[in-house]
């Protein structure tokens, strides 16, 4: 009778795929990419692999919703050659990126509350007469637009910028914003989602959306450190020997 693997404690490229929804071949990349530690090979030059690649296979997948599956095989391939500060470093940098998300989300809360109706605008204008309407000079307008706050077009025969009623409540926004504290950067993120709602009105499903996913992201690196714990556990120390690797050309997935 032929010999299951896995009874020796031993596990083939279809074992690891199949306990983890993958196709072989994702395995064999995750493993030339450095994601998981090399596989041993059999005399005849078949992979073989061990409780540990599927711990690290299971921890990469973990951390990918967290941190993205960039970064996520950065830490594998960090954690793989024995630099686990460097790992550390980029799950670091994961949870300052959340918590800059969260503050600018509350930023944009802030500043939602403390914003007043902006008229509906009807017809097109120009940067001189909406200046003037904003008490700013046409120089701020520009740099707005530089900032990719107001996004007015060119008119073809003239090239004069022409501000439409979204653009006129963009740059209303943005006023308001300003006089109220709020940096460029701060508002960049608030118009950004002005213009995905349509508008102001629809923004309060949009922020409850936008707090659903920092959370769910939060979640997300939670677990994924727990996996990647489990896996730092039960990685050997450095000096333990690496495994035997041949090269794609001399042996058989």
């Amino acid at each position: 009778m032929k010999r299951n693997p896995q009874s020796s404690g031993r596990l083939r490229p279809v074992d690891l795929a199949r306990g983890h929804g993958l196709s072989t071949q994702a395995v064999r990349n995750y493993e030339a990419a450095g994601i998981l530690p090399a596989a041993e090979r059999t005399a005849h030059g078949y992979r073989t692999y061990t409780r540990r690649h599927a711990q690290a296979l299971h921890a990469f997948l973990a951390l990918v919703p967290g941190h993205g599956h960039q970064t996520a095989a950065a830490i594998m391939q960090a954690v793989n050659r024995d630099a686990t500060e460097d790992a550390l470093r980029l799950i670091d940098d994961s949870h300052v990126q959340l918590l800059d998300d969260r503050r600018i989300l509350q930023a944009v809360e802030a500043a939602l509350r403390d914003l007043r109706p902006v008229p509906e605008e009807r017809g097109d204008t120009f940067v001189g007469p909406l200046a003037r309407r904003l008490g700013i000079r046409p120089a701020t307008l520009r740099t707005w637009e530089r900032a990719g706050l107001v996004q007015p077009r060119r008119d073809p025969r003239t090239g004069y910028r022409v501000y439409g009623p979204v653009d006129v409540r963009d740059a209303f926004l943005v006023h308001q914003l300003r006089r109220g504290g709020q940096l460029l950067g701060q508002i960049a993120p608030l118009i950004a989602q002005v213009r995905s709602a349509g508008g102001v009105a629809p923004l309060e499903s949009t922020l409850r959306d936008w707090q659903a996913r920092l959370s769910a992201r939060g979640r997300a690196l939670l677990t994924g450190a727990a996996a990647l714990d489990a896996y730092l556990d039960h990685s050997p120390a450095p000096g333990d020997g690496p495994s035997t690797r041949t090269t794609a050309a001399s042996a058989t997935p």
